[in-house]
């Protein structure tokens, strides 16, 4: 079982709901400007997601990546398996290196991701479960509840995601069984 240490070095926000823990040198890292160039991301939300969305892209855009909002725009209610479908048809065709959606739990959007063909959306509570949903699932959709993280756990998780490589190996024979 691998170790995981709380992360208690950090300034934390004490208004933010964090749930999550560090993990000491998630995944292999690469240099972020040359990972931001070659990679696309598109990102979307409902209208309980929107919020974080928008501090998510805005992290990404600072960060040089190139970003696709599939909306939503606002906090006016919205349903989410429109928004799912538009990011996870983009992935499973290719159009972008990875995808982000965010709703409230961000149950409705993994379930709906999952419908397509070569989409592997990892609803994610915590660093090590980003982690863990990369390096053995290959995991190209980052999914997270608006409603249960705080913004600065959010964007750490994207980091992870963003930085931290699919191992391979034993797990590609099972990436394949899945597609079967």
């Amino acid at each position: 079982m691998a170790q995981i240490a709380h992360s208690s070095s950090k300034n934390i926000n004490p208004e933010e709901i964090i749930t999550g823990f560090s993990v000491p040198n998630a995944g292999k890292k690469s240099s972020i400007n040359q990972r931001a160039t070659s990679m696309n991301i598109i990102i979307g939300s409902d209208h309980a997601g929107f919020d974080l969305k928008e501090q998510i892209r805005n992290f990404l855009i600072e960060k040089g990546y190139s970003v696709k909002d599939a909306g939503t725009f606002s906090h006016e209610s919205v349903d989410y398996p429109h928004i799912a479908q538009e990011v996870a048809k983009n992935i499973a065709e290719k159009e972008f290196s990875r995808g982000i959606l965010l709703c409230g739990s961000g149950i409705g959007m993994s379930i709906t991701a999952n419908r397509f063909r070569n989409v592997r959306a990892a609803l994610c509570h915590n660093l090590y479960t980003v982690e863990l949903s990369r390096k053995h699932n290959d995991a190209n959709v980052l999914v997270l509840g608006g409603r249960i993280l705080g913004s600065g756990l959010a964007l750490e998780m994207v980091d992870v995601f963003l930085h931290t490589d699919f191992e391979g190996g034993r797990h590609s024979r099972r990436l394949e069984e899945i597609d079967t």
